[in-house]
This record gives C-alpha cells, sequence and structure tokens, in this order.
C-alpha cells in the first residue's frame, strides 16, 4: 500500500472513529487530559506505521487495541516519573517560612543541604546552566554565549540538571537512600 493511500485510510478511521477514541481516552485519564491529544496523535502514528494496513478486518477494533496498549504505556511511564519538584518554588517556599518556628527551620535547612548535595552532584556545565537560568534569570542563549556552548546544550544541560536535582528531592521526600 503506497504512503498515501495509507494516510487516506488513517484520516478515514480517524473521521470514523476519532471523537469515540477521544473520548475512550479522556475516560480514563480523568486527571490528565491535556495528555489526551498526545495519546491521540501516538495512535494514529501507530497505525500509519503498520505495513499492510489492508489485512486489518476490524479497524475499530484495531485502533482501539492500539490505544488501549498506548495508554498502558502512558500510565506505566507516568507512575515510574517521580514527582515534579520545581526548584525555584521550592527555595521561595523556604525563604517564607515563619522564622519562628524551629521545625520549619531545620526542615528548610534539611531541604537547602539536599539540594546543595544535588547540585554537588552534577557536572560542572550542568551545575552552571542550571544556577545561570533559575538563580540569575540568563536565557538559554545568553547561557551558551556565556560557557562557549550551543543553545541546544545549554538546553540539554537544563534539562539533566533539573531532572537529576527533582529525582534526588523526591528520593529524599519518599524516604529513599
Amino acid at each position: 500500500m503506497e504512503q498515501g493511500d495509507k494516510q487516506a485510510l488513517v484520516a478515514d478511521i480517524e473521521k470514523q472513529h476519532g471523537q469515540r477514541l477521544r473520548r475512550f481516552l479522556a475516560s480514563r485519564l480523568r486527571h490528565r487530559l491535556a495528555d489526551v491529544p498526545d495519546l491521540v496523535q501516538e495512535v494514529f502514528l501507530r497505525l500509519l506505521r503498520i505495513n499492510h494496513l489492508e489485512t486489518i478486518r476490524s479497524s475499530e477494533s484495531y485502533l482501539f487495541t492500539i490505544a488501549f496498549h498506548v495508554l498502558h504505556q502512558h500510565v506505566l511511564r507516568r507512575a515510574a516519573m517521580p514527582e515534579a519538584i520545581e526548584i525555584s518554588a521550592l527555595i521561595n517556599e523556604m525563604e517564607s517560612a515563619p522564622e519562628n518556628d524551629p521545625a520549619m527551620q531545620v526542615e528548610r535547612q534539611q531541604q537547602l543541604e539536599e539540594l546543595q548535595q544535588a547540585l554537588h552532584e552534577l557536572s560542572p556545565k550542568a551545575q552552571a546552566v542550571l544556577l545561570l537560568h533559575r538563580r540569575d534569570g540568563y536565557s538559554l542563549e545568553e547561557i551558551g554565549t556565556q560557557l562557549g556552548i550551543s543553545r541546544a546544550m545549554a538546553a540539554k544541560y537544563l534539562g539533566k540538571a533539573l531532572l537529576h536535582c527533582r529525582h534526588r528531592m523526591w528520593e529524599k521526600k519518599v524516604g529513599m537512600p
């Protein structure tokens, strides 16, 4: 089957079953409705990757089988992801805590030490990118110029640093070693 024919067939399947597919995914992702369009797209991309679409007997059944697998993988990925902890929000929260509460002061100090430890575990460039971006407010372009790296590399370092810090803070929050 040619690519144009395949796209036309998938467009027809989307026209026939797209709305039901969206409702199916939305009903199972009650609190994550923003993920529905991405999952719908993934379902149709997988459908386009099939070599012999014409051999499918029931396009609706096949579509919902793919959707179920995409949904299952999405749920597994979500379960494995640590809860996002926004570093700047954490620092602001720590700074705004009441000064007269000793328990809050100890907790704030422990969180700062954990964050500092997570920062020290990063490579020097990843650490510099994170601090320049979050603390000093530099754009990725400015960071790239400052450190002599591309914008894409600065973005990569920032993503890696944020993920590392969030993961470390999440581990401490749930009591993992």
